[in-house]
């Protein structure tokens, strides 16, 4: 922290492109936090311009809080903007800053806040469009920024020492070579010129040695063709840079990087110069660059004079020498743990909050950065001062409502995980709650069945801890090997100094970490530097090892149990005795500790989310951001149990149903959830279909194609994106682009490293054919018919307790109707409104049970859905301290219900949300109204309540309320008292 905190006062970093804040805000608002969000994802289709023209709607709609995705300069087409390439620009695509100040004045005049989503982690570092890492592959260890990046400048592999391994090219770099796809190039921009090496449209720096040789070649080949004036302009450019600091000199200051810098940046400019005015070292070079691009032994030679080591893409796994975002090259991480970053990336962050711009972060994955509680109390610090409100420097033991900034971390909590309690945040964003909110809807009492049709189907009889496990063993062999080698090295080292571990070997180590990795029960821990842990982490490490151990003898595996002992004791910090060696042993092995804990995170998401998750197709309502698979459900004392400790711990921590990243949106799992009340129909559907299906099958020399769990994940996604209105115009197309994509992520028959085009193309003739037949359009349709009241039913509960539970609930674009969106790219596709507006203007004209009982009863567009999220938005802001502040109190009503009750100082909210009503109903009615509550209550505190869906008022003299009496009219109540 205290590092992090003298960044602040005293940055040491390179100048800034925006001025550092003043030391006194222009003014201290109140800390705000939302009571609701909604959020908008901007690129340059949706611009801040697009989005300040919706703000009137979202105040309508009755949301406290605009959220927006990342705001930042990103590679130029960023449909998503996790892509930065500098956080000291607002996106010009966007808009620029000129367009978040106008955004943000319109957001106060509605009385709107507004939360940006900022990235520590990593930076988009593709095509040239990143400063910061192109000044790097020109520079290499002596560039300013070197520090901003986790590049191992001295790798095992002899040949990237002092070089970055840029994984760019299509083929094998000697084949590149040959066919002249890489070319020597001379570009102009303003008053100066340099060289590049040009691989199609990427352009690549060139070192100051390498020019320095280039030039040489020039003089050479420039004879007595010029005047003497020009030869010696252009020897003494050569000299100039001949005699640069090398790059890799470990004495290099800050000054001397700077001058270095300068210094090529003048020399740029002397040679645009000297080309522009002697026609004759215009052309001596342009004959220079011919000859060499034509000379692949000489490009060669110039090549291997830069600082980075053009490669294969497919040779990254195994030497990359950076640290990625998971597995992708294009995403550098970020090294957030030096202070001078830390100063530099949040500058403009901090200038928004002085300036009054922005009033919250949303922080993107967290997980990845090397100490996320340091990170947290340095942005509390950091936003403390400018905005006049410091916190305590040492950060321990404060309420959370005492951070000046509303912060919320992306953070995926397995089942049982606890978010530390002294982080400096409000919460989560939300993942957890949706897990747990998305279980209710399953019914616990049908696994068994569920999981026999899917053996049956698909023949797949692994578990999902099976599939998890393989899926995390799969990632450290194929795409994150680099990450893991490097790790082995460093635990190499480590045992080597020790007498009882230095005859371990690195095939062993490597091993222990692979199996430990695999066996991790949460993402990461959490050790610091001076070895501090949170709570549990040593019994999380204790559970992996133990598991790992097992692993590896029941595979016959031959890492010695003594090498798993030896990676907990370094994991746990266990060093006794006291003394200096002691405490520098301490140091060492906490240092490991952070940078294994740095990979677990990636291997678990990789393995899980987008491996396992892709393989494992029981109920894929399941399978979901921030859930696990294998538990069928959420019982409702548990999700009660949660909701409380939520309003007890992080009563300001997000509530999601719906993200940019759900592998699919909320009332697609809504609908897919009915399918487990129905195994014996669901069963019946796959028989009646199995013949066509099996039918169109394509042989291969791999088996045939698709596979059945490839059809299994098909019919789901089909049942549950089915198009409520019916038409299916472009469904096709999304369930082809979706297959494709969930095939390549299930690394089974395809993937994206190695596309089976054969396999693919068998996958989208076979949904094609299924599609065009017209008895497979009607089994899909009648089965769509049966389900799709009670999948709504479900939608309409869920965005109910969402908006009413303990948290700030948030509205993912469009979500406030249907969301009946698959994976990413499909779940931002644009949002119509027009349409959702002049719904608002239906409701605002006369809302009532007549209104609620027409939009129920053409559920099939969304709008009753949407006057179910404005109704409830609306109380929240009228009963804004009960939702905010309210204590949580389960209702029990039984199985068919989730009940609660908010209170706070004699005012309460009661939610009344059905589910599993297909059930409850056995399917007599496509709404679980009046009757068929049987004599089912509701123990309600006496008083006179209104339910603000409908409208109705309700009179409870007694303590039991009838369900049929509260539930008579429509199929949900939000009931408000005092």
């Amino acid at each position: 922290m205290r590092g992090y905190r003298l960044a602040l006062l005293h940055p040491k970093g390179p100048p800034m492109t925006t001025p550092p804040p003043t030391e006194t805000p222009l003014h201290t608002p109140p800390v705000t936090l939302p009571t609701s969000t909604y959020r908008l994802q901007l690129h340059a289709g949706f611009p801040f311009a697009a989005a300040r023209r919706q703000l009137p709607y979202l105040a309508r709609l009755g949301v406290s809080t605009v959220y927006l995705s990342p705001i930042w300069a990103s590679t130029p087409g960023s449909t998503h903007g996790y892509d930065v390439t500098d956080h000291a620009r607002i996106n010009p695509e966007l808009g620029g800053l000129a367009g978040l100040r106008r955004f943000s004045a319109a957001a106060k005049e509605l009385g709107l806040s507004v939360i940006v989503d900022f990235v520590p982690n990593h930076m988009g570092i593709q095509g040239g469009h990143n400063p910061y890492w192109e000044d790097v592959l020109r520079h290499g260890q002596g560039s300013r920024y070197a520090h901003f990046f986790d590049i191992s400048w001295h790798p095992l592999k002899r040949a990237l020492e002092g070089k970055v391994l840029l994984p760019t090219l299509g083929d094998q770099y000697g084949r590149v070579l040959e066919r002249g796809e890489l070319q020597l190039t001379w570009e102009e921009e303003g008053e100066a010129g340099r060289f590049f090496l040009r691989y199609w449209d990427r352009r690549l720096p060139m070192s100051p040695r390498s020019v320095a040789l280039l030039l040489g070649w020039v003089v050479d080949a420039l004879g007595s063709r010029v005047p003497g004036e020009a030869q010696a302009e252009l020897g003494s450019i050569t000299r100039s840079i001949q005699t640069l600091p090398r790059s890799s000199d470990p004495d290099l200051s800050d000054v001397d990087r700077l001058s270095r810098a300068q210094e090529v940046e003048v020399g740029a400019r002397r040679l645009f110069a000297l080309r522009h005015r002697a026609p004759g070292v215009r052309q001596a070079m342009d004959d220079v660059l011919a000859s060499v691009n034509a000379d692949p032994q000489r490009l060669d030679q110039l090549v291997s004079e830069q600082n980075y080591r053009l490669a294969w893409w497919q040779v990254a796994a195994e030497e990359i020498n950076y640290r990625r975002f998971f597995d992708i090259n294009d995403l550098a991480a970020l090294r957030m743990e030096d202070p001078r970053v830390f100063a530099w990336a949040h500058t403009l962050l901090f200038e928004l909050l002085r300036e009054d711009l922005i009033q919250g972060v949303r922080l993107d994955h967290t997980d990845g950065l090397y100490d996320p509680a340091g990170y947290f109390r340095a942005l509390q610090a950091g936003a403390g001062e400018v905005l006049g409100r410091p916190v305590d420097e040492n950060g321990q033991g404060q309420p959370i409502m005492q951070t000046p900034l509303y912060v919320v971390a992306e953070k995926i909590l397995e089942p049982g995980e606890e978010l530390p309690g002294d982080w400096a945040v409000h919460g989560t964003t939300g993942y957890d709650f949706l897990a747990e909110l998305n279980g209710v809807f399953v019914d616990t009492a049908h696994e068994d069945d569920l999981s026999a049709l899917y053996r049956r189907f698909t023949g797949d009889r692994d578990s999902y801890p099976e599939h998890l496990y393989r899926g995390k063993q799969l990632i450290q062999r194929v795409s994150l090997p680099g990450e893991v080698n490097v790790l082995a090295e460093h635990l190499e080292g480590l045992a080597e100094a020790d007498l009882t571990s230095r005859d371990f070997t690195l095939s062993a180590i490597r091993g222990a970490i692979r199996e430990v990795i695999a066996c991790f029960p949460v993402y990461r821990t959490y050790v610091r530097e001076n070895g501090e842990r949170e709570s549990g982490d040593n019994a999380k490490i204790e559970q992996a090892v133990r598991e790992a151990k097992a692993h590896n003898r029941r595979e016959g595996q031959p890492v010695p149990p003594s090498v798993f002992d030896y990676l907990q004791q370094v994991l746990t910090i266990s060093v006794p005795g006291e003394g200096e060696q002691a405490e520098a042993t301490r140091a060492a092995y906490a240092d490991f500790a952070l940078k294994f804990q740095q990979l677990t995170g990636p291997v678990t998401a990789k393995g899980a989310e987008d491996t396992a998750f892709y393989r494992y197709a029981r109920l894929l309502s399941l399978n979901e951001v921030g859930g696990d698979p294998a538990h069928f459900g959420t019982p409702l004392r548990d999700f009660h149990a949660a909701a409380a400790r939520r309003a007890q711990s992080w009563p300001h921590a997000m509530l999601s149903g719906s993200t940019h990243d759900t592998k699919r949106g909320e009332d697609t799992r809504a609908r897919i959830n009915v399918l487990s009340e129905i195994p014996q129909v669901w069963g019946d559907f796959l028989r009646e279909q199995s013949s066509l299906m099996l039918s169109l099958l394509h042989e291969t020399d791999l088996g045939l194609a698709p596979t059945t769990r490839d059809l299994y994940v098909l019919l789901q996604n089909a049942l549950g994106a089915y198009p409520l209105d019916g038409k299916l115009d472009g469904f096709v197309d999304r369930l082809n682009a979706y297959l494709q994509k969930a095939a390549r992520e299930a690394k089974l028959r395809t993937s994206w490293a190695s596309p089976d085009e054969e396999y693919e193309a068998a996958l989208a003739d076979v949904v094609g054919q299924l599609f065009a037949d017209p008895e497979f359009n009607l089994g899909l349709e009648a089965l769509h018919r049966r389900i799709s009241p009670y999948g709504a039913q479900n939608g309409l509960s869920a965005a109910l307790v969402r908006l009413t539970a303990p948290g700030v609930p948030d509205t993912y674009q469009g979500c406030e109707g249907w969301n009946q969106s698959l994976v990413d790219p499909d779940n931002r596709r644009p949002v119509d409104y027009a349409r959702l507006g002049r719904v608002l203007t239906r409701l605002e004209r006369g809302h009532d049970l007549a209104l609620a009982r027409k939009l129920l009863g053409s559920y099939e567009d969304g709008a009753v859905k949407v006057m179910t999220t404005w109704a409830a938005l609306q109380a929240r802001k009228e009963h804004a301290d009960l939702f905010g502040q309210g204590s949580y109190r389960p209702i029990d009503a039984g199985k068919y219900l989730i009940a609660f009750a908010r209170e706070l100082n004699g005012q309460s909210a009661i939610t009344v949300a059905p589910r599993l009503t297909l059930s409850l109903t056995r399917e007599q009615s496509p709404w679980a109204l009046a009757e068929r509550w049987g004599n089912r209550t509701l123990t309600l505190p006496t008083g006179s309540y209104t339910n603000v869906l409908t409208g109705e008022k309700l009179r409870v003299r007694t303590a039991k309320v009838p369900l049929a009496k509260v539930l008579e009219e429509f199929p949900l109540a939000l009931l408000v008292r005092g």
